[in-house]
């Protein structure tokens, strides 16, 4: 009884497992995103998730919140930074893609998200890459080009880049650096950034569906609308997030970044369990890479790395010794 008592805890710090359980809600989204299409207008679900999110949180947490509001009123400018980063811009910018683009660049060009932030680890964190990790990537990101090609790679020479195309990369370097602020988050509980961070995300997003109601794209959610709705507060906007933020504290944002690697091939088989959508052996493929991709980056190799730990306080100075007087 006690062990199964511990077991939240225990799971709470396994990196692998809460990212694990990130990357499969996320792939839940995917089938909520089938599911929302004519029933709930996107900027409008983009405003209600979070006004669902902060009014949970506001009520449970209404004690912390009153002890932490100088830190949140000290840190808010961060705090809405990485707000409108993960939560809002990717999120409008990934709805107003799917208008301009195929499904196929969308999912494609996503891959985007781990090089980014691996190469913005090196450089921000000096974090070490390693040909081990990097097999890794290859293999997630080979994994998620199976999925978007179904199997057939010759198509990736066929794309075509559009506006939505360029709306989709925008949205991968607002998460990428969402991830990366993640390492440095202020000295907060949480709870309590996650509460800034949503309330941030709730203001910046009723600019947008404000516009949309205005151009005459808005419509009320119907009763799937809703459902879907509050699939999407709790699950990838609550629940996954602060498992994402957890990971990303337990292995750093440059292994963190794997994990969404695996969400195209998690995707795929929720939409047969819940779509009845046929189960192709590419799928199977992709999971394997993506799983094994995952496995490999959890992989210490510091006799591979390839790319040197830079120290710029130790590069200016060795430049400044070899400088002429």
């Amino acid at each position: 009884m006690n062990w199964l008592l511990s077991l939240p805890r225990r799971v709470w710090n396994q990196g692998g497992l809460v990212l694990l359980y990130t990357a499969a809600v996320w792939g839940c989204n995917a089938v909520a995103a089938r599911w929302a299409a004519g029933e709930i207008s996107p900027m409008c679900l983009v405003f209600l998730r979070w006004l669902i999110v902060c009014s949970i949180l506001g009520w449970l947490m209404r004690r912390q919140i009153l002890e932490y509001q100088i830190s949140l009123f000290t840190h808010w400018k961060r705090l809405v930074a990485m707000g409108i980063a993960g939560f809002t811009g990717f999120s409008a910018l990934f709805y107003m893609a799917a208008y301009e683009t195929t499904a196929l660049n969308i999912t494609l060009l996503q891959s985007a998200m781990p090089p980014m932030v691996f190469l913005g680890a090196w450089l921000i964190y000096s974090e070490k890459i390693t040909y081990i990790r990097s097999i890794g990537m290859a293999m997630a990101l080979t994994g998620v080009a199976v999925v978007a090609t179904e199997g057939n790679l010759s198509r990736i020479s066929g794309m075509s880049f559009n506006i939505g195309d360029q709306a989709i990369l925008a949205a991968c370097v607002f998460y990428a650096a969402y991830t990366l602020a993640l390492r440095a988050r202020p000295a907060l509980p949480f709870l309590v950034m996650f509460f800034g961070m949503s309330v941030a995300a709730l203001v910046t997003s009723l600019p947008l569906a404000m516009g949309e109601i205005a151009l005459g794209l808005a419509y009320w959610p119907s009763l799937t609308g809703w459902l879907v709705l509050l699939f999407v507060a709790f699950g990838p906007s609550l629940t996954a997030q602060l498992a994402y933020m957890r990971g990303v504290e337990l292995l750093g944002p440059g292994r963190a970044s794997l994990f969404p690697s695996l969400v195209p091939a998690l995707g795929a088989f929720f939409a047969v369990l819940f779509l009845d959508e046929h189960f192709a052996p590419y799928h199977a493929v992709a999971l394997g890479l993506g799983l094994g991709g995952v496995y490999l980056s959890e992989m210490q190799g510091k006799r591979f790395s390839f790319l040197p730990v830079l120290n710029f306080k130790s590069l200016r100075a060795s430049l400044a010794s070899k400088a002429p007087d």
